[in-house]
C-alpha cells in the first residue's frame, strides 16, 4: 500500500507538513528539521525559502487554504 503525505495549506499562508523529518529541496541536500511541523513559504517572498518566515502577513499575501494529499515514493522516509 502506498504511503501519503497530508499537507495542511493554510488560507493566506504556508503550507505545513508532519515534523520532525528530513526536508530535501531539489538538487540539495537534505536538512534535518525539529518541531511538531514544518511550515514551508508558499507566498515566494520568505527571506528564509523554502521555509515560512512570517513575510506573508506583511505583505498581504491571499490564497485559499485546504488540504493535499501527496504520495510518498517507496523507499523514502
Amino acid at each position: 500500500m502506498a504511503r501519503t503525505l497530508t499537507v495542511i495549506v493554510l488560507e493566506n499562508g504556508p503550507y505545513l507538513l508532519p515534523g520532525p523529518g528530513q526536508f530535501a529541496p531539489e538538487g540539495a541536500e537534505p536538512q534535518a528539521t525539529k518541531g511538531k511541523q514544518i511550515a514551508l513559504c508558499r507566498c515566494g517572498h520568505s527571506e528564509n525559502k523554502p521555509f515560512c518566515d512570517g513575510t506573508h502577513k506583511r505583505i498581504g499575501f491571499q490564497a485559499p487554504g485546504g488540504t493535499l494529499t501527496v504520495p510518498v515514493p517507496e523507499g523514502d522516509a
